[in-house]
């Protein structure tokens, strides 16, 4: 009983880990569909059997069991190995690129390390978005993405087959050209095109991984705001409107249009009062009276 307390006042006087968790590679790659051992190893400081637990986190942070409670987890039962020293893939997907926690933890104590494990895939043909006409002065955008490459691939653009650098500036044979290139997203951006920015383009995708990999070319068109053509088509536009006009007027001068059928005002009903006996009496009287 007073070794125990003895051991637990040490390791909170001293701040001690009772266990000691080492990893021998902490970054590892792999070809896909390869195996791989992620080694973990620890010591004890004071002889007691821990509790040895693995976590993956995925590029995106998402956090799922590997190992646990001695036995594999979901979908990784059949395909891991836990053993003392580590923890072995007989084969590995694109699926698991992430980090992988070794935890060892007991009632004396707790530590843990991260393997960073890399699938290597090579890169797949890359997705591009060309626009294939633009207004000289406005802003372009040209995009490639490659869905496949692991590590993430690295991009270039070339313009009627002739690389692009990544800094116009820098180079004298395209020192007038305004673009901005992002190699590592794929993005070929064009504050103002110009004329010159006329051409077909491609990108290409590569990670170390196999061949580069080459999208479809397109070609982007730049032309000027046709001024003279709106110009031409509003006044075609005005010209058909009086020709409509015109016509209305001469159809309905020569009476080739129905003419409107005017109603006739109703007569009002003048209301007379039918005569009396006494009316007709005095008629007769007065016919007597010279």
């Amino acid at each position: 009983m007073l070794t125990f307390v003895f051991v637990c006042l040490a390791i909170s006087v001293t701040g001690l880990r009772a266990f000691t968790v080492t990893v021998a590679n902490p970054s590892v790659q792999v070809k896909e569909n390869e195996g791989v051992d992620l080694k973990c190893t620890y010591s004890s400081d004071f002889g007691t059997s821990p509790r040895v637990e693995w976590k993956f986190r995925d590029l995106k942070g998402s956090q799922t069991l590997v190992y646990f409670d001695n036995q594999p987890t979901g979908n990784y039962a059949g395909r891991i190995t836990v053993y003392d020293g580590g923890l072995r893939f007989n084969k590995v997907t694109r699926a698991d690129n992430g980090n992988y926690d070794c935890e060892v933890s007991g009632n004396t104590g707790y530590d843990e390390k991260t393997i960073k494990l890399t699938v290597l895939v090579p890169p797949s043909k890359p997705v591009s978005r060309i626009p294939s006409s633009v207004r000289t002065g406005s802003n372009a955008r040209l995009t490639c993405f490659d869905t496949d490459g692991s590590p993430p691939s690295s991009y270039k653009w070339y313009k009627d087959n002739i690389l692009l650098p990544e800094d116009p500036t820098l180079s004298s044979n395209f020192k007038n050209l305004t673009y901005k290139m992002d190699v590592k997203n794929g993005n070929l951006d064009f504050a103002r095109v110009s004329k010159l920015d006329t051409g077909s383009y491609f990108c290409e995708a590569s990670n170390g991984e196999g061949a580069p990999q080459r999208g479809d070319a397109m070609r982007m068109e730049v032309h000027d705001l046709n001024v003279g053509g709106i110009v031409a088509a509003v006044i075609i536009a005005l010209l058909a409107v009086g020709l409509l006009l015109f016509g209305l007027w001469f159809a309905r001068k020569k009476g080739y249009l129905p003419k409107k059928i005017e109603s006739k005002p109703k007569q009002k009903a003048v209301y007379t009062q039918p005569g009396t006996d006494d009316d007709e009496e005095f008629r007769q009287k007065s016919s007597f009276i010279v």
